[in-house]
This record gives structure tokens, sequence and C-alpha cells, in this order.
């Protein structure tokens, strides 16, 4: 499998199907059928017995219990008139005759040539999710196939992770469900709630859901990545949020707030921030679909490799010291990769002093040389301006100084010096910028919680910062992004040549947006008092 996906729990065994006792007997859609089912006059098994039961107000068993035949119309008699409609709801039937078993047909291990017919219509089109449920739920009732029923349950816990029926149909789809000996079923009522409560997707299934189900389990373990070189196993279901999970791993790690942290996916070399209002499996179904359509058929591979990073997005309102775990497991090792890229602006001797912290961070248990770390240690802008050994007579100093520090302690005290400075917490740019003569053609730009700042590439000077409010508008795409400052029509405009665009109109967006929720949500504090 393709995914950082790891331990699956929670699995279920057909075994356990007749060692229930129900209160009742099974449920089917007889009753329902009444009023909202077509007639039977297009089944191929219909028979005299369908006209009795029309004069009798009933709708022939064979529309509501299981049949290995395709239908040529769909369940529903709303659908009738609807010709597009008619015509997905018979190919959904066919395909989950297919997925099923019930007809030859090529079912992949994956499953997701045909998951994805059963359930893209559905979520394009509500009149459609009745439809479906109904289908299953037919193919679900007297079916003596013991495989076949199976592969229905898996269909029936897929799509109770995706949207929920009609109020019409869901007094029915419950006691459906709550009436079956099978042991998905109480778990597609748990999971039909977590749908209604969060909302209903907007993709088919993920690739990992669809596998986890065909392997008889309902738990999915996600394998998520931080900065510092470590990684753990989070439960994700169908209806998590991106910002649910956010939290949930921030009360594991004990991190005082998920606040300006951020989920990242990072397929090949593209590293993409996942919006924290999107259903996390949506997304990463979105994202994978987005890079099949832009690549030739030769260079798409048949399963997408992808790493899950959780790391701190914007820097708000951090104080080294103020919350340790977050200082020792992300900031120290998302600031230090910047400092040694020659980003900051940083004299020789505070140089020193954060060199000799991270040599104790890394380097202190082997007592590596000094001098045979240095690119390690020290800013890449720096460490030709001074003779390797007053470097490394200047580092051991500093590091003498600090003696019966902690790694961990080291940490922190390394983000208390480059707290002090402006460029603290940015994220940086190297672009080519072509409007104003003022600035040099190759700029570094750098967006933090301060605003957008323009900073020449060889001294590290902060030429100019426009602070967010001062920002009236912007625009990326491929190979460019663009920001227009002060008021329309009096304003000036920067436009750069950059590859990261997206990331810095995502950025951007970003901080902007926590900007405007804090301050709302201070006016609604001053209103209560």
């Amino acid at each position: 499998m393709g995914v950082s996906v790891t331990e699956r729990r929670r699995k279920y065994s057909p075994t356990y199907l007749h060692n229930l006792t129900l209160p009742d007997p099974p449920h089917t859609l007889a009753e329902y059928a009444i009023d909202h089912f077509r007639s039977n006059r297009s089944s191929p098994k219909s028979s005299t017995h369908d006209m009795t039961s029309k004069m009798r107000g009933q709708v022939s068993p064979d529309l509501w219990r299981y049949s290995p035949f395709p239908i040529q119309e769909p369940l529903l008699k709303r659908l009738h008139n609807k010709e597009e409609l008619t015509v997905q709801a018979c190919v959904i039937y066919h395909h989950i005759l297919m997925y099923m078993g019930d007809i030859p047909g090529r079912r992949t291990r994956l499953g997701m040539e045909l998951t994805d017919v059963i359930f893209d219509g559905p979520l394009k089109h509500e009149i459609l999710r009745d439809e479906v449920y109904c289908q299953i739920m037919k193919q679900l009732t007297e079916n003596r196939n013991r495989l076949s029923e199976e592969r229905g349950w898996e269909l029936m816990w897929l799509a109770t992770g995706l949207f929920a029926c009609s109020q019409n149909l869901m007094k029915d789809l419950n006691q459906f469900q709550r009436t079956r000996r099978h042991p998905i079923a109480l778990d597609s009522i748990l999971r039909l709630q977590k749908t209604i409560r969060h909302g209903q997707r907007k993709y088919p299934p993920h690739q990992v859901e669809v596998e986890a189900i065909q392997h008889k389990t309902t738990q999915i373990f996600h394998k998520v990545y931080f900065p510092d070189d470590t990684d753990e196993a989070y439960e994700v279901h169908s209806s998590m949020r991106t910002v649910d999970l956010c939290n949930r791993i921030a009360h594991r790690l004990k991190i005082r707030s998920a606040e300006g942290f951020s989920l990242f996916v990072k397929i090949g070399e593209k590293v993409i921030s996942v919006p924290e209002g999107d259903f996390f499996f949506d997304f990463v179904r979105h994202l994978i679909d987005w890079i099949r359509k832009s690549k030739s058929p030769r260079e798409v591979p048949a399963q997408f490799s992808y790493q899950v990073f959780f790391m701190r997005k914007l820097w708000t309102s951090i104080i080294p010291g103020k919350d340790r775990q977050a200082d020792i497991i992300f900031h120290y090792h998302q600031e230090y990769p910047k400092l040694l890229r020659g980003y900051h602006q940083c004299s020789k001797e505070e140089a020193a002093v954060l060199a000799s912290l991270m040599y104790r961070i890394n380097y202190s248990e082997t007592k590596q040389d000094i001098s045979a770390v240095l690119k390690d240690i020290l800013p890449v802008d720096l460490q030709k301006q001074v003779p390797t050994q007053d470097w490394k007579r200047e580092i051991a100093k500093a590091y003498n100084q600090d003696s019966g520090m902690s790694s961990e302690d080291a940490k922190i005290a390394f983000l208390k010096v480059i707290y002090r400075w402006p460029t603290f917490g940015s994220a940086f740019f190297e672009v080519k910028q072509t409007t104003d003569p003022n600035y040099p053609d190759l700029l570094l730009i750098a967006i933090n919680k301060q605003g957008v700042s323009l900073i020449h590439p060889q001294s590290k000077e902060i030429l100019v910062t426009h602070p967010f409010s001062r920002i009236a508008s912007w625009s990326s795409g491929p190979g460019y992004f663009n920001m227009n400052l002060g008021e329309p029509g009096r304003g000036s405009r920067l436009l750069c040549e950059t590859n990261l665009g997206q990331k810095m109109d995502d950025l951007l967006t970003s901080y902007i947006s926590l900007m405007l929720t804090n301050a709302n949500k201070k006016q609604l504090g001053g209103k209560q008092k």
C-alpha cells in the first residue's frame, strides 16, 4: 500500500453472524416500497404473482429483496422522468452487483474502480442517495450468498461514512441496520450518526477506507510525522475534519493549543497544507486525483505514496519556554533549518552561540570535532567569513559556558536567541520581483505575524514590512505571486516570479483569517462584558 497507514484494529468476523440474538425480525423495505417504489414491470422475474401483489396494495418482493439481475429502471418512483439520473441509478446498481460478486466483473483488490462509480453520483445528486441506500438494503435482504452479503455490508459501511439518506427513508434505514445480526450493522449506525452531525463528504471513499473494510476492520490508524523525526498513529474516521485531527494530536502530545498548527500532505516533492475545515480523507483523495489529472498516463503510478506531517504553520503568540513540548518537538526543529540556509540577519557572536547549542543537541554524546560539523551548525552565508579554527574556538567557548545544559534546554535556549529577531517564525520565499526599481531584482520575502517583509538577499536587511492591514489584495498561480498594497487605485503593486506563489497565497490567507477571527472574538468578548 502506498500510504503511511499503520495497524488496524477492531476486526470483525462473519462467524459472529448467528451468535447474536435480536429482539425483532429483520426489517425489510416491503412497507416503504408500497409508497415509494415503482412497479415491477421491467424485472426479468415478474410474474402473475406481481399483479396479485399490486391488487393487495403491495409491491413485488423482487423489488425490495436480493436479486442477482440488473435493473433497467431505478427503484424509486421519484427518479422516473429524470433520464440522466435514471441511467446513473441503473449503472450504480450494476456496479453494486459487480462489487458483491453477483455478476461477473473485475473486482480489484482496491475496489475503487467500482466504489467510485457507486458513490460519485449520490455525492453530487441528493436524489440518488436514497436510491443507493435502497439498492444496498435490497441486496442485503434474504441474501443467501455469504460472500455477496459480506461485500454488501462493506458498501453499507462505506455509504454511511459519506452521506445520509433523507428523513423519509431514515427510519427504515435505522431499523434495517438495528435488526441485522451482522457486526458491521452497529458500526454503520454510529457512522451514520457522525455523518449527520459533521456533514456529507465531497468525494468517494479514499483507498485507505476501502482497503480497511475489505480487511474486515472498522478502525483506521494513520501515521502522522513530526519535525523532530518522530511519528505516531492516530485513528482517523471518515467524518473527521482536519481541525478535529489537529486537536486530537495536540491533546495527545500535551501541547497547550492546536492554534497555528496544521496538517501537511507530502506527495513526491509537493508539500501542501490541508485546510482545517476539510474532511481529511476528502482532501487527500482530491489532491491525488488532481495530481493524476495533471500528469500524463505514463507518469501516473498505480498507487500514490504520501506522508502526513503535523507542524506549526502560523507563528503567533509564541514565547520560547511557555510551551515546552511545542518548543522541543516543533519550534526548534522547524526554525534551525532556516538559520542554516542563511535567511536571518545573524551576527557572528550570535552565530557562535547558536552553533554551540546545536552542537550540544546533536553531537554532545558523540564528541565529534567541531571543525567537521561546521556546515551543520553554522549559517551557510557565515561559514567562510571566519577561519575554521576561529569558529571552532568561539563555538567551544560558548559551549563551555553552558556546561551541564541538557539537550532539551538547549533547544529552548536556541529559540530564545532567535526570538529577538524580527524574522523569527517566518516562512521565507526567494523570488524575482519585476515592479519596483528601488529593490533588487532578486528578493527574499518573509511572511510572519508582522506581515510581509521584503529582505535584501545578501545583507539580510529588512527593506520594508507591509502589515496585513495594508495589503489590499493578492493573487497567485503557477510561477507567480502578486500583491496590491494600500488603497485601491492609490497604492502600489508587487509582482513576483516564483514557483511557490500558491504557498505564499495560502499562508497570507491563513494569517489574515486568524487575525480576523481573533479580532471578532475580542469584539464579542467586549460586548458580553
